[in-house]
């Protein structure tokens, strides 16, 4: 490589730097950990999207509000499809373009109906969608019901009892506000981690 192309890529990496840092931590990622904690920074991002505009989106279904997330969340590098195959249509699949290995995320989303139908929800992930292959997993719970940190610590409490899905040990914390972790055998033998992240769209004047 030349002084040239090495003087511009160094400038490129100082802009990514400074105006996308999420973006240069995901391409960058060694390990699971460290590509988990980037695409957290722009979940975070694209969930908040979500909920500051959430009267704009008030008459959208799951499908449409995944669409809407789905948007919010592809950056350069990072390609979200909806209703990709993989043993069914998967509300979501993030596929990391430049990651040595590669990393794919697969994710359902639901609309909160009480615990029994996130439980459904998980079994959909886990049961027919995932491989084994895959990344962490991800459940979104859009919440347009009023106090969403009360449901949240209800649907935890109920994971805990239930440990649906051959849930192993308790829930964990994540770093995500109204979210937490779980860990789940697979029948591939490979223990599974799934993020059940809390989206906020209570609001007076949903439908």
């Amino acid at each position: 490589m030349t002084d040239h192309a090495n003087s511009n890529a160094h400038e490129l990496v100082e802009i990514l730097k400074r105006k996308a840092p999420e973006y240069l931590d995901l391409l960058t990622a060694e390990t699971d950990a460290q590509f988990e904690v980037a695409f957290d920074l722009l979940l975070e991002k694209a969930v908040s999207h979500l909920e500051t505009n959430k009267t704009l989106y008030a008459n959208l279904d799951e499908e449409g509000l995944s669409a809407v997330l789905a948007g919010a969340l592809a950056v350069p590098g990072l390609t979200v499809t909806q209703e990709t195959h993989s043993n069914g249509h998967v509300d979501l699949t993030i596929q990391a373009d430049h990651c040595r290995p590669a990393r794919k995320k697969l994710g359902e989303a639901k609309i909160y109906n009480g615990p029994a139908y996130h439980f459904g929800g998980l079994e959909q992930l886990l049961g027919r969608y995932t491989t084994g292959r895959e990344g962490r997993g991800l459940l979104i719970e859009y919440y347009r019901k009023g106090d969403i940190a009360g449901l949240v610590t209800k649907l935890r409490e109920e994971m805990d009892n239930d440990r649906p899905c051959k849930q192993q040990g308790q829930t964990g914390d994540h770093t995500l506000k109204w979210s937490f972790l779980s860990a789940h055998g697979h029948s591939s033998g490979e223990t599974v981690n799934v993020g059940h992240v809390g989206c906020n769209l209570w609001t007076d004047r949903a439908p």
